[in-house]
């Protein structure tokens, strides 16, 4: 019988492309998320019955033993990017992370993949920095083979981004940005991807840190992803104190609205990890001791950001029927 993993989150933005992968070598995937009717869609990722999402809650104990009973390896690609209601920092990144580390150790299972991020750091000013490091060492602690996938900011078809500075843009004739000098290292999903099913298959452990061919600032990024889009935007580097005031008014009308509004624009916490650079520090190893050759972001840009374009699909059609002599 094939080998079976249990991919909590697998059907997340990563997730999803670890599970297609994993299936492709023949493995059996047990997706483990919160809402399995929405996760219906990894089922054609394999032959019938081969993917099967499973509820799984991370927050609890039972249920995350559960999902992984008779697995062979177990990769966790849980985490968020703002908090909401029950689902703190704390309690998915820091006890969540333990929780499966534990529950792995206590079944026998000797490989875990980890997906944590650039910039977790215990001393940091930002919570979501902190749990993630705080993950990090519950990980090791339980599970010291394991192996952690620190990735600097994630792009692809499905990311909060490209796609959501993109949106943005069709708003108004200026993009404001937060920590526009600050650089990062952005990464294509699939190769993340890739380098997880790499680190379950072959005898890796330890830390990795997984950033793009290019080191960029926020604004220049910005800039390139306009130029893939055609659009001509005004890109203001707004400065901290300003993002702060921003990102407090929103997280008060999260509070005040009981949740009706998500903050889903800008966290205080993402003002404070904007001050800091996204970037691989070349102290551990990286895609490509992963077997993994790092995919440029204007290769894969326009794949999925065409709609954002002014005529969408035929913007190019209509570019070139401008040129046209009459």
């Amino acid at each position: 019988m094939s080998k079976l993993v249990t991919i909590y989150g697998g059907s997340g933005f990563v997730g999803r492309y670890i599970a297609r992968r994993m299936a492709k070598e023949g493995w059996r995937v047990r997706v483990a998320v919160r809402r399995p009717n929405e996760a219906m869609f990894v089922k054609p990722y394999g032959a019938v019955g081969q993917v099967e999402p499973v509820l799984c809650n991370i927050r609890d104990d039972a249920s995350v033993a559960r999902a992984m009973a008779g697995a062979d390896a177990v990769i966790n690609c849980v985490g968020i990017l703002a908090e909401d209601g029950k689902n703190s920092f704390e309690a998915v990144q820091t006890e969540g992370a333990a929780r499966i580390a534990r529950s792995a150790a206590e079944a026998g299972i000797t490989r875990l993949v980890h997906l944590s991020a650039l910039g977790a750091d215990a001393d940091s000013d930002s919570e979501y920095a902190r749990t993630k490091a705080a993950g990090e060492a519950a990980v090791q602690e339980h599970m010291p083979s394991a192996v952690i996938l620190r990735p600097s900011v994630i792009f692809g078809p499905e990311d909060q981004f490209f796609n959501k500075f993109a949106s943005m843009s069709r708003l108004s004739p200026l993009l404001p940005l937060v920590g526009g000098n600050s650089k990062f290292q952005p990464v294509y999903v699939d190769d993340v991807a890739q380098a997880a099913v790499n680190a379950v298959l072959g005898d890796a452990s330890g830390i990795y840190e997984l950033g793009g061919p290019e080191v960029k600032t926020l604004s220049a990024l910005i800039k390139d992803m306009l130029a893939v889009i055609n659009r001509r935007k005004l890109v203001l580097n707004l400065p901290f104190f300003v993002g702060g005031l921003l990102g407090f008014g929103f997280d008060l009308l999260q509070k005040i609205t009981l949740g009706l509004f998500n903050n889903s624009v800008l966290t205080r916490d993402q003002v404070k990890l904007l001050r800091s650079d996204n970037i691989v520090s070349g102290a551990q190893p990286g895609l490509t001791d992963l077997g993994v050759t790092p995919t440029p972001a204007e290769l894969v840009m326009p794949d999925y950001l065409w709609r954002f374009r002014p005529n969408g699909q035929f913007d190019a059609i209509k570019q070139s029927a401008k040129n046209l002599q009459v």
